[in-house]
């Protein structure tokens, strides 16, 4: 039976007649060797779902990729993510989500916009200083760390004081150039533009910046010949990376793929910088149309996690990233990305609680139900072959299901298994937020007989990665029924150690914790939403609640989009058994959030610090 194995296979014993076999042994190991490339290249043909493999990424080069077919992965998830209404993070979560997008391989990461505020420029220098010279990330890969700015000398110097202190620091100046922009918005001819437009990127090379991107704001409903001329300027003065943007999200995928091959064919001097796509999901289509601006010549690809950002939002990361991987070679022209897809459902939960921005449970790849088989048909079917109903392993993005996990934590547990889990899940904790974090853990334990993934990540949200603490929560005791009015009596503790006691009634234990809340910090504030959901299933489940708040005084902004003046919402998230307890929880964090963000804001002499690329 072997030898006829062999006479019909490749491996024959003629194969061995241009290879040097001193023994058996030599024989018998070229022979192993020869049947696992064998068998791994017929399993690899037959494969239909997504399978890991490590990418040898090309050097990093900022005009140009030795690779024709190599995709540039760059991170807007803290920049345009972070302008979704109530997703402002704190620096501390900023610094968490950068350290997880390092290691999903993200080749630049848009840390922020530093002339909007002290806070964000501080963020961004501690990305920069932290992230960007971190080479013991994923498989040694330093991301490139950019710095949004407008055109003008002040957004460009605050950006560059910002990443200067990365390996790879990026400089991104944008200006509007559609027509309805320069004529409502900008109020400048096209020369002007033109004018601010080179001047801006020369300015930024000229500080020692050897990477600059540049973007033709709302270029989707610009005019093609212009858009031709002012690109061009743009490589003149020392543009490395084209970004062009459909920032209204109008275009469709024929229109897009059309518009990046028009810039590749027209544009002068285009062979030598990168065309880079962002596209905003207005009419849902931003996906669909940055995959056809990476057929059309586009090599960098503008991105979100969970696609957050204004409005509908941005090109979702999953979604960008797994079209490639999972259909790359056979449709899209064998183009391929660095991306370490096993890291986004960690990514996708870290964002999902830093941000408050609920993930749909339809959302493509991460959605809760993405994985889900409730149809008969569909169980059938997966029981006899995953391939059936699944084109992407949820291995392949780091989804294990609840009965293929590995630890399983309880009461008993100690802190080197709590810390292996949450390095599993892609948090890196130590010394006291560890200890911290280890007590939160043990109190959930002693009354749940199974502490989950989900379980976890919720508490790691609540407990470890607040913002700045201007008040901690200490004592609630709840009085409600239906014989009378909820009543509720709270006990903050401030930063000098100072407690306060309010009690108050409410509508209920809810209504009734905030209002004495309110009783001690003293801060005019209008609660915009309160959302609740249990984490796992079952009558023991976490309760994790998210609330947005907006304070009455300040926290104006402008929106560089409409020129609308808009209020500063804030977002807070608790997790507890008590559902009263996760509730004042979140509201306490937000109220956090808010005050923090007070202490470090700056303001422009002009309120435009809030812009849409």
């Amino acid at each position: 039976m072997s030898s006829s194995l062999f006479a019909n296979s490749a491996f024959s014993h003629s194969t061995t007649n241009n290879v040097s076999l001193q023994s058996k042994t030599d024989f018998r190991n070229f022979l192993t060797l020869s049947i696992k490339k064998h068998y791994y290249s017929y399993a690899n043909t037959l494969c239909i779902r997504c399978s890991i493999n490590h990418i040898q990424r090309p050097e990093y080069i900022p005009s140009k990729i030795s690779d024709p077919k190599y995709v540039r992965i760059f991170d807007t998830t803290l920049r345009d993510g972070e302008q979704s209404p109530g997703a402002t993070m704190s620096t501390k979560q900023k610094l968490e989500v950068a350290r997880q997008l390092a290691k999903l391989g993200v080749d630049i990461i848009e840390a922020g916009f530093p002339a909007s505020s002290d806070a964000d420029f501080e963020a961004v220098k501690l990305i920069a200083e932290e992230i960007g010279n971190d080479e013991q990330g994923y498989f040694g890969h330093v991301p490139v760390i950019c710095g949004l700015s407008r055109c003008n000398k002040r957004d460009i110097d605050k950006a560059w004081g910002a990443v200067k202190y990365a390996k790879k620091p990026r400089i991104h100046t944008f200006i509007a150039t559609s027509e309805i922009h320069m004529k409502y918005k900008l109020k400048m001819s096209k020369d002007e533009v033109v004018e601010k437009a080179t001047s801006m990127v020369a300015y930024a090379r000229s500080l020692g910046c050897d990477d600059v991107e540049f973007s033709p704001e709302d270029a989707g409903r610009s005019d093609r010949e212009f858009l031709y001329h002012i690109l061009g300027e743009a490589i003149k003065a020392g543009a490395t990376t084209l970004n062009i943007p459909d920032t209204v999200g109008y275009t469709v995928p024929s229109e897009f793929g059309q518009l990046i091959a028009d810039i590749k064919a027209n544009t002068p001097g285009i062979e030598n910088v990168i065309i880079s796509t962002h596209c905003q999901n207005d009419l849902g289509l931003s996906t669909a149309n940055t995959l056809a601006g990476a057929c059309a010549g586009a090599r960098q690809l503008e991105v979100t996690i969970n696609g957050i950002g204004e409005r509908a939002g941005n090109a979702s990361f999953e979604e960008v990233v797994m079209a490639l991987k999972c259909r790359g070679e056979q449709v899209l022209g064998g183009l391929y990305t660095g991306i370490n897809t096993q890291h986004i459902i960690p990514s996708s939960k870290m964002v999902e609680e830093y941000t408050g921005l609920q993930v749909q449970p339809h959302k493509a790849i991460v959605g809760a139900n993405a994985f889900a088989h409730e149809s008969g048909i569909h169980q059938d079917g997966m029981l006899k072959h995953k391939d059936t109903y699944e084109i992407v392993s949820p291995e392949d993005i780091g989804l294990r299901r609840s009965n293929e996990a590995g630890i399983v934590l309880g009461k008993l547990s100690g802190r080197h298994a709590l810390k292996s889990k949450m390095l599993e899940l892609g948090y890196d904790i130590d010394g006291k937020e560890l200890e911290d974090f280890f007590w939160r853990f043990k109190s959930v334990a002693e009354k749940k007989k199974k502490v989950t993934d989900d379980d976890l990540i919720a508490l790691m949200s609540d407990e470890v990665l607040q913002p700045q603490v201007v008040w901690w929560l200490g004592d609630v005791q709840i009085t409600c029924g239906s014989l009378g009015l909820s009543t509720a009596t709270v006990k903050l503790i401030n930063t000098d150690g100072q407690e306060h006691i309010a009690c108050s009634v409410g509508t209920g234990p809810v209504d009734a914790a905030y209002k004495a809340v309110d009783l001690i910090v003293k801060v005019p504030i209008t609660l915009l939403e309160y959302s609740m959901n249990a984490v796992t299933e079952g009558i023991d489940a976490i309760a994790s609640t998210r609330v947005s708040i907006r304070g009455e005084d300040e926290h104006t902004v402008m929106n560089g989009s409409t020129g609308q003046t808009l209020h500063r919402t804030f977002s807070g998230t608790g997790a507890d058994m008590d559902v009263v307890m996760s509730s004042v929880r979140a509201y306490i964090g937000a109220l956090n959030k808010m005050l923090s963000f007070e202490k470090l804001v700056s303001r422009y002499d002009k309120p435009e610090d809030s812009v849409v690329v």
